[in-house]
């Protein structure tokens, strides 16, 4: 309810709740099997390859998910786990997001979900996605933006949280969701960009994802290091809560 989400947290399964924000993503993207049943689908940065499996089986067999990551373990465990669900139409491989090695205009919908934060060149990201897109294609992204800060600029307090969050999980840096809107608008390839803030819903998972992660004390009896890290990562999850909740950062959509 409204109360609970404004104190950060829902009471939600949060295995339920990702899968609720890609159908809400696909609905953004006008996405669905009714459209899109027969479609080439390019999932950038698909981790373990759970977006890519649930877009798999949600647009049927005939569609074409194809998840690509840095991470040969990742690869390995989404293959296994595809096969362990019988996925059959989707496929992963190690690819470097900013030099894809696909033809021009080879899939029908993009979908980058949580990628885009990592990126050491968002430029080279964005030209790489409009270029593997087929014209009339589908283009749907989710990402860690900071605010627009050109017309307030950052404060001392907003650079050193910033900087906390850069160095805490490696990430190069982030970008606002207005720079966003402008790097694909610079490619000339796309129709005007819908964008929107989605911070309102998907605040509570940051303080969820801590009780996740510590509720259970299992993990500090057999894997105490592991369960160490875990509490730093809570921490760390906490101070993105809050720049979240002071709109230092935001949720581009």
């Amino acid at each position: 309810n409204k109360e609970e989400m404004e104190k950060g947290y829902k009471k939600k399964n949060f295995i339920q709740a990702k899968y609720d924000f890609v159908d809400e993503m696909m609905k953004l993207g006008g996405i669905s099997p009714e459209t899109d049943s027969g479609s080439t689908v390019l999932d950038v940065g698909c981790g373990v390859g759970g977006t890519s499996r649930y877009l798999a089986k949600k647009l049927g067999k005939n569609a074409q998910v194809t998840g690509i990551t840095l991470s040969p373990n990742q690869v390995k465990r989404a293959t296994e786990l595809a096969q362990e669900q019988g996925v059959d139409n989707a496929k992963f491989t190690v690819m470097n997001a900013l030099e894809m090695d696909f033809p021009d205009n080879s899939f029908d919908i993009v979908w980058a979900c949580e990628s885009g934060e990592h990126m050491p060149d968002k430029e080279a990201y964005i030209n790489e996605m409009m270029r593997v897109l087929k014209p009339g294609g589908k283009y749907v992204m989710a990402t860690w933006c900071q605010r627009d800060d050109r017309e307030v600029p950052f404060s001392e307090k907003d650079e050193r949280d910033l900087n906390f969050l850069y160095e805490e999980w490696t990430h190069p840096y982030f970008i606002s969701i207005e720079k966003y809107k402008e790097i694909i608008d610079a490619t000339g390839l796309m129709n005007e960009v819908t964008t929107e803030d989605w911070n309102e819903q998907t605040i509570a998972s940051w303080r969820h994802s801590v009780w996740v992660g510590v509720y259970d004390p299992r993990g500090f009896i057999f894997k105490p290091n592991k369960y160490l890290k875990c509490v730093r990562d809570g921490y760390c999850l906490e101070r993105m809560h809050r720049a979240f909740d002071r709109g230092l950062m935001e949720y581009g959509m």
